[in-house]
């Protein structure tokens, strides 16, 4: 370099004005500096020793301890029961197979037998029970599993005079306990409504044997109910059918409820 341009330079880095630009701007570059070097702008660079590498190389690899899976509890199921409906069976005497008993003015047992049924089914209902009417030699009564199970008759007009209800169970019973029991609620409970006498005397064989007792299933608590009779009870049976239907219910409600008479 020329001896005259050293001077030039010693002058300019004398003058004031340039000097103070050179500071500025290294007071910018050191405040850059200070603000990415933190914030990983700028990567700063370990240098690892020979030692450290080799500890590295024995120690294997990092782990990372994790917190616990804790299992996570299965809620438990929460079951609601399905209130039990009791199941009642309620026999038309003589329908669909023939008129039972027909006095001399024309009356026929089976519709007196329907009337009632058709009450006593349309009332449980009501109070809320699953009650179905059935016919005599119904199919559905192979094996029938109800809560209770009753058949409806009238008796003949051949007794001028005659008047009284009366009600049985199988004679061979395979749960005697729970059918008397009910015998014994529709016995007190249609007295009680219809003002009817129970006669005991006037039961017969057709009765105890009747043949749907032997069709259910054993366990199903079954009865045969002979309402009136036609000729003397005709003004009950015929002019009041709600009346006897309320009886008949009364009984069963009574056994239903498991009360004792």
């Amino acid at each position: 370099m020329k001896r005259s341009d050293a001077t030039e330079s010693q002058q300019a880095l004398a003058d004031p004005w340039i000097l103070g630009r050179v500071v500025q701007v290294l007071v910018l570059v050191a405040f850059v500096a200070a603000l990415t070097v933190p914030t990983g702008l700028v990567p700063i660079v370990a240098v690892a020793s020979h030692q450290d590498a080799e500890a590295v190389r024995e120690e294997g690899p990092v782990v990372i301890p994790l917190a616990p899976i804790e299992p996570t509890a299965t809620p438990t199921p929460i079951y609601t029961p399905t209130p039990h409906v009791p199941r009642v069976g309620i026999i038309a005497g003589h329908s669909g197979h023939d008129t039972g008993a027909v006095c001399a003015d024309g009356l026929q047992e089976v519709k007196v037998n329907q009337a009632i049924a058709e009450l006593v089914v349309e009332q449980l209902t009501q109070l809320g029970y699953r009650a179905e009417q059935l016919e005599e030699f119904d199919g559905r009564l192979q094996n029938f599993r109800a809560d209770v199970l009753l058949s409806i008759h009238a008796d003949s007009c051949n007794v001028p005079g005659k008047t009284g209800f009366k009600v049985a169970r199988v004679e061979a019973s395979y749960i005697p306990g729970a059918e008397d029991r009910l015998v014994a609620c529709l016995s007190e409970r249609y007295a009680q409504r219809t003002g009817l006498a129970f006669d005991p005397y006037t039961i017969t064989f057709d009765m105890t044997q009747y043949h749907a007792f032997y069709e259910i299933d054993p366990d199903t608590p079954a009865a045969i109910i002979e309402t009136g009779f036609m000729l003397d009870d005709r003004d009950l049976l015929v002019g009041q059918p709600e009346l006897v239907a309320e009886g008949i219910v009364d009984g069963l409600v009574c056994f239903l409820n498991g009360e004792t008479p």
